[in-house]
């Protein structure tokens, strides 16, 4: 880039923020941006904080009844139950993503796998329909729409004045003057989200453990925005007057950050559909009674289940066995039933995941769904880290209850089974539920880089667009 071209553009900069700076209106529209992307970054943040400390206070107190109780039989224990709670991740705050819909509280306890409870969606009042102010959705759906208030005229009116034909025809190329308001736009766009980013650099400055996830949060809104500015310059230059420029950035506006990213999910729930709780459980109770009845002693699995026990253990009686027959029993069928439930659990996860599939694809005509799948993604907001929360309950309500059984096998007589206790320290020793994000690795992979490459095409897209107007004008002169 010429030392000349580098003036050229810097002058058309500075000659589009001074008209900027003496529009009142968009100036009015800039301050009122900013301050309500600072009010979302103030309100989510201290939101998520508040969330945080009451579900480590309720988890704490969860942990302290279940260490708590007093000797007893273990199957009590197991049917006594255990809450465990999802914590949000620290860049929750900026995209709340799926959490408000879904629950965040599980119940752990034998031979059942619950599902998540306690979901604000289901408990708080209806404002909660009317959408959340998070930073996401400022800088996702409001933010664009002021840049093209403030972009659409910006080479429609100096055509309609003549301004921009005197400029062409005094030797001003039309791509130095493409570039130069490209500039200026783009520059207003990341002043609009400067709140967000400077949060943001501040979390991945002070966080190291989601730092990464910060700075790729950042990079992607601030491409977001500047094809935003880009395409409204472009379509600005492209239409003859400043009314029709307005009218199709606004019509492009609604289509894709209102239209599609709504209707997608609908068209992918009406072509991949998912079975209700309801029908999840029939299906599920039906296998099970296919599986075999532990309390029936002719039943055919379980029959032969307790002559392997038996053959095992070299005796002919159950009576005569060195474990408790009745621990045996309850750990295999708490297998069984978890091996069920998991199955279940997964192939429902699959279809959502293909439900999100073809959400995914309408990215190609609304970058937005692409930044929200990224942005949702490194939130730790997302349905992958809901269903990881789910799986890794689930992996430690398993862990917990067979060792409850194991200590009903070997720690309880056969004989007066239901009459006799075991010591505390069994389930003092649970350990904590613990419950970590998926590595920036994994979820970069899956989620970031698949965003990242769709913004890069719509980049890619506008610069070629940006090239095919400039020889336009060159060509016409207007």
């Amino acid at each position: 880039m010429s030392t000349r071209f580098r003036h050229a553009i810097a002058a058309i900069v500075r000659t589009e923020w001074r008209a900027m700076l003496r529009n009142q209106v968009a100036v009015a529209g800039a301050a009122l941006m900013l301050a309500l992307t600072l009010a979302a970054i103030l309100v989510s943040h201290e939101r998520v904080r508040a969330v945080n400390a009451e579900r480590a206070r309720l988890q704490a107190s969860a942990d302290a009844q279940w260490h708590g109780q007093p000797d007893r039989h273990p199957h009590r224990v197991v049917h006594y139950g255990h809450y465990v709670f999802r914590p949000l991740s620290p860049l929750a705050f900026f995209d709340f993503g799926v959490d408000p819909f879904t629950g965040h509280t599980l119940f752990l306890e034998g031979h059942r796998q619950n599902s998540a409870n306690f979901s604000e969606a289901g408990q708080s009042s209806v404002l909660l329909r009317f959408g959340q102010l998070t930073p996401a959705f400022v800088l996702q759906v409001l933010t664009p729409l002021l840049i093209v208030f403030l972009a659409f005229g910006s080479l429609a009116r100096e055509r309609e004045r003549g301004q921009l034909r005197l400029q062409l025809t005094q030797g001003v190329g039309a791509r130095t003057l493409l570039s130069g308001k490209l500039a200026a736009h783009a520059g207003i766009a990341m002043l609009l989200a400067a709140p967000a980013f400077i949060a943001l650099g501040a979390i991945a400055a002070t966080d190291t453990a989601v730092a990464p996830e910060a700075l790729a949060m950042l990079a992607a809104y601030a491409l977001y925005l500047l094809l935003w500015a880009a395409g409204a310059v472009l379509v600005s230059a492209l239409l003859p007057r400043a009314r029709d420029a307005l009218l199709t950035l606004v019509g492009i506006w609604i289509v894709t950050t209102i239209l599609l990213p709504r209707v997608m999910p609908d068209l992918a729930m009406l072509g991949i559909e998912r079975a209700t709780r309801i029908e999840s459980e029939v299906a599920i109770h039906q296998r099970m009674k296919a599986l075999g009845d532990s309390h029936n002693p002719d039943d055919p699995y379980f029959n032969r289940f307790r002559q392997a026990v038996l053959a095992k253990y070299q005796v002919s009686r159950i009576e005569d066995l060195p474990v408790n027959y009745g621990g045996l029993l309850m750990l295999e069928g708490e297998r069984l039933t978890s091996a069920l439930y998991d199955e279940f659990m997964r192939a429902d996860y699959e279809r959502q995941v293909a439900q999100s599939g073809i959400v995914y694809r309408a990215a190609l005509a609304s970058p937005v769904i692409a930044l929200r799948r990224l942005s949702t993604a490194l939130a730790g907001t997302n349905l992958d880290s809901h269903t990881r929360f789910l799986f890794e309950g689930e992996k430690y309500r398993y862990g917990f209850v067979q060792a409850l059984n194991n200590v009903h096998a070997t720690a309880i007589r056969y004989q007066n089974d239901r009459d006799q206790r075991v010591g505390k320290h069994h389930w003092e020793a649970t350990p904590r539920f613990g419950y970590a994000a998926a590595p920036f690795a994994s979820v970069a992979a899956r989620h970031a880089w698949p965003a990242f490459a769709v913004l890069a095409g719509w980049l890619l897209a506008l610069a070629f667009g940006g090239r095919v107007v400039a020889q336009r004008l060159e060509r016409t002169g207007k």
